[in-house]
């Protein structure tokens, strides 16, 4: 039965070895990498996918490095051709973090701020209400109320008040019918100019309220 065994293994190593043998290079370097990261079981797909992945990022690369090299006007790529596309691929491909230092200092600046003061009261503390999720973001509008008529009371009014204007303007000698000798008259003249004057001033203020009977 040991015997049995070890010509399995044997069998099983003999075709493990074939098969890397007939892979490409790249295709042995790619399964390397992913053993000794401690990648044991995957799709044979995986490593097609890294080849294609890996071709493609040297082709762009070797594309970039072609440009600066042109731009340089030099005969060949050079390697700081190599580096710079490298550089350049990696800054616009790849999002690095920001240093730690300018971290440090935004957790400072930050941490200066004090924490809202909360309210003993009997229960759990809590900070302020507009510092809490349940605070309500919203606010009611209350909407105008718009009385019928009461444009049109307005402009019969001003009507009036300009037929008086134009009254007044096209006659400037003639003066109201009064007893102007008698004390009585002149005084209800003035009060009816009060009341007009009122009358006005009402309509004009407050142009959007009812009329009141």
């Amino acid at each position: 039965m040991e015997a049995n065994m070890r010509e399995s293994n044997g069998v099983g190593a003999s075709q493990g070895g074939n098969e890397n043998e007939t892979l490409p290079k790249d295709a042995r370097t790619i399964k390397s990498l992913l053993k000794s990261m401690g990648v044991e079981e995957y799709e044979p797909r995986v490593v097609q996918q890294f080849l294609e992945l890996s071709y493609r990022y040297v082709v762009d690369v070797l594309s970039d490095a072609q440009i600066y090299s042109d731009h340089a006007s030099k005969s060949s790529i050079d390697v700081d051709d190599v580096k710079l596309a490298i550089q350049s691929r990696v800054n616009s491909t790849f999002s690095q973090p920001p240093p730690r230092e300018i971290l440090m200092e935004l957790a400072r600046s930050r941490n200066k701020l004090p924490l809202p003061k909360s309210i003993q009261t009997g229960g759990m503390p809590l900070p302020p209400e507009q510092h809490t999720l349940t605070n309500p973001n919203y606010q009611l509008l209350i909407p105008k109320q718009h009385w019928a008529g009461s444009d049109i009371d307005v402009e019969i009014e001003e009507e009036e008040v300009v037929d008086a204007d134009t009254s007044e303007n096209q006659n400037p000698s003639q003066s109201p019918v009064t007893n102007v000798t008698s004390p009585t008259s002149q005084k209800q003249v003035q009060e009816e100019q009060q009341l007009q004057q009122q009358r006005v001033a009402f309509s004009m203020t407050a142009g959007k309220r009812p009329r009141i009977s």
